[in-house]
């Protein structure tokens, strides 16, 4: 069911970002990315959850189009990223409208029950984090 979910709402803010250019995945990317400026993309990876694997190939065609830019990081094995001009106007444009479906979302849903989702998922994340750090 969760799947399924992801993937709907996948769709639908993919549609709504369409617009500026980026979808779900490079907008979670490029948020992580200007909370960590500078840092290295291991501390990227960790704040999404995501292997470094994937991080580096989500993040090359935004390298690519010219939205960050990479540097080596402290020692060989690391990099930073850094968002460029070109970056912060796509995603100022995909924050505006992120945040009109969002609030859509809320209303739509409810404020009491979106409070009250947002909470039961965390717990469900806390319980398959635990889950998995049991099976390593």
């Amino acid at each position: 069911m969760v799947k399924k979910l992801s993937r709907v709402l996948g769709r639908v803010y993919d549609f709504a970002l369409a617009s500026s250019g980026i979808n779900v995945t490079q907008f979670a990317v490029m948020r992580s990315l200007a909370r960590h400026d500078g840092e290295p993309l291991a501390r990227v990876a960790d704040d999404l959850h995501m292997d470094r694997t994937s991080l580096y190939r989500a993040i090359a065609p935004m390298e690519r189009d010219g939205w960050i830019e990479s540097a080596a990081g402290m020692d060989a094995r690391s990099r930073s990223v850094r968002i460029t001009r070109k970056g912060t106007q796509v995603l100022r444009k995909a924050v505006a409208e992120w945040d009109q479906l969002q609030h859509g979302l809320i209303k739509s849903f409810g404020k009491s029950e979106w409070s009250s989702l947002a909470s039961e998922l965390n717990r469900l994340r806390q319980c398959a984090a635990e889950l998995e750090s049991k099976q390593l």
